[in-house]
């Protein structure tokens, strides 16, 4: 499941980079079928996925507030600082038991952490998904979503 929290990560800072090549107007243009823009979609996948992950290791969730990213390179920092507690925590908790039950602030209900971790995971693919019809829209081609012939940089390398 780990391989997929990487690949999730490289592809997610290949889309950060490739929001540095459209227009700006085009990132913040409220589209159809996803969540408002480009530059939001992104934002969200960060937030849901720190924001579970924090839920997972029980600790209080940390509201981010949309307003103070407003551009790639904020977010991309963004994704970097909530990666770096992700990373620890899988560094740190390489045998959890992954049938706890976790009940998040947010939810009335409990969730097993592996399902918590398959959510966040297929959370963030879904989106992946919706930005590539939308740089097909812009008229730039999408990121790559295949698995296969990755290079992916595993979870101890970015404790370096």
């Amino acid at each position: 499941m780990i391989k997929l929290f990487e690949y999730n990560w490289q592809v997610r800072d290949e889309w950060l980079n490739w929001c540095e090549t459209i227009p700006e107007e085009a990132l913040f243009k409220k589209r159809v079928g996803g969540v408002h823009s480009i530059h939001y979609t992104l934002f969200h996948i960060i937030e849901v996925e720190y924001s579970w992950i924090r839920a997972i290791q029980e600790k209080q969730d940390v509201p981010i507030d949309y307003k103070d990213y407003p551009s790639i390179a904020s977010l991309q920092s963004l994704s970097r600082e909530c990666r770096d507690e992700i990373v620890s925590f899988f560094a740190d908790n390489s045998n959890f038991n992954s049938n706890k039950q976790v009940r998040p602030a947010w939810e009335e209900t409990s969730f097993s952490i592996q399902d918590i971790l398959h959510h966040v995971i297929v959370h963030e693919v879904h989106h992946i998904g919706q930005l590539s019809i939308w740089a097909r829209e812009v008229g730039v081609e999408p990121i790559s979503a295949s698995f296969i012939d990755r290079d992916m940089k595993k979870v101890s390398d970015y404790l370096e």
